[in-house]
């Protein structure tokens, strides 16, 4: 048996905070090496993802948490009570808004011949929601998008590979690996076949940026659709201060009938306070997405309010 503890998990977004780093861990060990994943994990070994994919969380007290899985008896502690056995700068470390933790984990070697990681889900589970707000976007197209901390996902490239509709995508990051990586998938590098477009109108690129200062990079008004999936969850993990400024950031480069869409498997119960409180003047819905891998989903739609 593996256990993975959590301590002192008092509050309910603490709780899910943590549900997240675990929920990120196991998705890198179906698309990294083990050796890179365990030195970022501040483990000492990886277990495989088929282990890792069995995990569920298991409550021990009131202030204990436990993701358990089957293999040999050991323990590996996660949480600032075990400072001894995690390493900086690695998830468990509460590093997900530092760019050096995604610099480290997008130049670790990949397992497998698929060259992007999603966080969540990828394109191909969001398509059936995304491609319906497109076809009704009231715009001239091509409909200009923006993934905000876009990594190496697929949800940039899917769209601009597969979306029947013209559009403009824009995919920023903070870790000039993720953007040299993305870039080079674009183009046709580390053996693939370049990208081509669903439409013949549709163009993607690539650019490092702050999602919290996009001014360089996006004016003010200039996007029909924002897309964060997980990047609210990885900068509030820095605090919540910088998730408001990146919310403010993307509702500034919205159109006047834009719509920002926040994915996550974060609790409504938690998220949407935040969401309602940091865009007033805007109508905040939710839609629960999935489940995907046995993982319920929720996108959060920002709007302006009519």
């Amino acid at each position: 048996m593996v256990v993975i503890r959590l301590f002192a998990l008092s509050h309910k977004a603490e709780f899910a905070t943590f549900l997240l780093d675990l929920r990120l861990l196991r998705e890198c060990g179906r698309h990294f090496a083990e050796d890179s994943l365990a030195d970022l994990a501040g483990i000492s070994r990886w277990p495989r993802c088929e282990q890792l994919s069995t995990w569920r969380p298991w409550r021990l007290g009131r202030a204990e948490l436990c993701w358990v899985g089957k293999q040999s008896d050991e323990t590996w502690a996660l949480g600032d009570t075990c400072a001894p056995l995690v390493s900086t700068g690695s998830l468990a470390g509460n590093c997900l808004a530092y760019r050096r933790l995604w610099d480290k984990l997008h130049s670790g070697p990949r397992v497998g011949s698929v060259p992007t990681f999603d966080w969540f889900f990828g394109y191909e589970e969001a398509q059936g929601f995304l491609l319906p707000l497109l076809q009704e976007a009231q715009a001239a197209y091509p409909l200009r998008v923006l993934d905000v901390g876009c990594g190496t996902s697929s949800l940039c490239t899917g769209l601009y590979t597969k979306c029947p509709i013209p559009v403009d995508v824009l995919g920023v990051d903070f870790s000039p690996v993720a953007v040299a990586h993305m870039n080079s998938l674009l183009e046709g590098g580390q053996d693939q076949i370049p990208l081509y477009p669903g439409h013949p109108a549709s163009q993607l690129q690539f650019i490092q940026a702050d999602a919290q200062n996009l001014e360089p990079v996006a004016p003010s008004g200039s996007f029909q659709l924002v897309l964060d999936k997980g990047t609210w969850d990885a900068v509030a993990r820095g605090g919540l201060p910088g998730a408001y400024q990146l919310l403010s950031e993307c509702l500034r480069v919205l159109s006047p009938q834009g719509t920002l869409i926040q994915f996550s498997d974060e609790d409504p119960d938690v998220r949407l306070p935040c969401l309602e409180q940091g865009s007033q003047g805007w109508t905040v819905t939710v839609q629960e997405l999935g489940p995907f891998r046995g993982i319920p989903y929720f996108a959060y739609l920002v709007q302006v309010s009519h």
